[in-house]
């Protein structure tokens, strides 16, 4: 049987302050009641030592033990619950507070039940203990003037004041622990509830989410970290899954354009030359194939992405001077740039040697001047900058032509996304160029990042590590 998570956090909260108390309960008990059952030994050492010292303090050399002395020690032995007997030191007996030990023992049980009448009933099987007995020798001037002899039994240092303070004591353990134990269900229950709380709101977000409304978003207010954490996860993935929604709409609208495109100048052209419009000449048979390279193209560039998708195990990676291979593919660009009067220039660092892909490469700097190329204005100008840093390797082209809108930039890497600005038959493309370059940067451990504005222009900037 399942259980929310709220139940489970309230019964190991309880559980937990239940052990604690029990386990404290039962050590404080244990060692005050050690403690205090060894001073309640000590006390009655001292009882014992203060008979004695009493006694040869009334013991008189000339007269022995006066009747008033006996009447104070007998006092004594009954008021500390004792038998006291005194002897001289021919061994005679001057003083006893009874008559047997039997009948001392008759009064130390007529005492014990005496407390347990009176509700001292986790002592009800307590015995008067085994009769003991002390010797003492009585000393007074350095001079033996004979010995004394102390009877009790095992449980008469527990009086009945002490007695009613271990009861006192243990009530107070049982009390203590049922408040903790009630304070602790309430703390349990609302640290429960203010940890589940978020947790429900945010499992709510989620499932509408999984409806299919991506416009949900959480909002909790917590002070516990993971769980802002996780409800700032769960609104990322969100407009993460939003974005990625609006960008499939738009790329099945860019894959139908790209396609209809060709497919309805070819179908058109065909209908006309079935219909005897037009006649089969070189220049029409040559638009055909030109409508049909488009669409050859689009097909081979969807195969490549894909391809690209494992592009980090098979690399072919070797040793070579980047610099110099920069050079030639700047060198072999000049031609197409300056037929239409643009201007292609570079910055390079000399003799920077890399361990990269040689053809990924050249197909990453292809795409990327390529692409500054189509949307450069008249006289336009392109810069290729290659710079050694600390962190590793900056590949950097620069163009100043019409720019990227700044609500496109986020999307611009992203499958058969185009811009409104690149959406003409001059600038072509089907959208996937910087996708693949983004692609082929990554397998290299690098990355690749865009600053652009409209009508100024636009910078990619390529760091690999070293």
């Amino acid at each position: 049987m399942k259980m929310s998570l709220m139940k489970k956090l309230s019964v190991v909260f309880l559980l937990t302050v239940l052990g604690a108390i029990l386990i404290a309960g039962f050590v404080s008990n244990y060692m005050v009641g050690k403690e205090f059952n060894n001073y309640l030994v000590d006390e009655h050492k001292d009882k014992v030592n203060k008979i004695i010292v009493t006694a040869q303090d009334l013991y008189n050399d000339k007269t022995g033990f006066t009747n008033s002395n006996k009447d104070e020690l007998l006092r004594y032995a009954v008021l500390e619950e004792l038998y006291i007997q005194v002897k001289d030191i021919s061994g005679n007996i001057i003083f006893d507070s009874g008559n047997s030990h039997l009948q001392h023992k008759n009064m130390m049980e007529s005492m014990m039940g005496n407390m347990m009448q009176s509700g001292m009933g986790k002592y009800s099987n307590m015995s008067a203990g085994e009769y003991k007995e002390e010797t003492h020798p009585l000393v007074k001037d350095k001079k033996n003037i004979g010995m004394i002899v102390v009877g009790y039994f095992g449980t008469s240092y527990l009086s009945q004041g002490a007695l009613t303070f271990k009861m006192t004591l243990n009530h107070s353990f049982i009390l203590s622990g049922f408040i903790a134990l009630i304070f602790g269900l309430g703390i349990s229950f609302i640290l429960a509830r203010q940890l589940t709380n978020p947790l429900v709101k945010i499992t709510k977000t989620a499932n509408e989410m999984r409806k299919g409304d991506l416009t949900v978003r959480s909002e909790i207010r917590t002070k516990t970290r993971e769980i802002e954490e996780l409800s700032a996860s769960i609104n990322y993935l969100a407009e993460t899954l939003q974005n990625q929604e609006m960008l499939r709409k738009r790329m099945t609208s860019d894959m139908a354009h790209e396609i209809r495109t060709p497919l309805t100048t070819l179908k058109t052209h065909v209908e006309a030359l079935l219909d005897g419009i037009w006649e089969p000449t070189e220049e029409r048979l040559q638009s055909f194939y030109d409508e049909i390279e488009r669409l050859t193209s689009l097909v081979d560039n969807l195969r490549n992405l894909a391809k690209l998708e494992q592009a980090d195990s098979k690399l072919n990676k070797t040793k070579f001077n980047l610099s110099s291979e920069l050079e030639k593919i700047i060198l072999s660009f000049e031609p197409l740039y300056s037929k239409d009067s643009h201007t292609i220039m570079s910055n390079i660092d000399k003799n920077v040697w890399v361990y990269m892909d040689k053809d990924k490469l050249k197909q990453i700097m292809h795409n990327l001047l390529s692409n500054g190329y189509k949307y450069l204005k008249p006289q336009g100008k392109v810069v290729v900058e290659l710079k050694k840093e600390r962190e590793g390797i900056c590949i950097k082209v620069q163009d100043n032509g019409i720019g990227i809108p700044e609500k496109d930039i986020p999307y611009i890497f992203e499958r058969f996304y185009r811009t409104d600005l690149s959406r003409n038959k001059n600038t072509g493309g089907s959208g996937i160029g910087l996708t693949i370059t983004k692609s082929l940067v990554e397998s290299h451990g690098g990355k690749i990042s865009v600053e652009s504005k409209e009508e100024e222009g636009s910078t990619f900037m390529v760091q690999f590590p070293k």
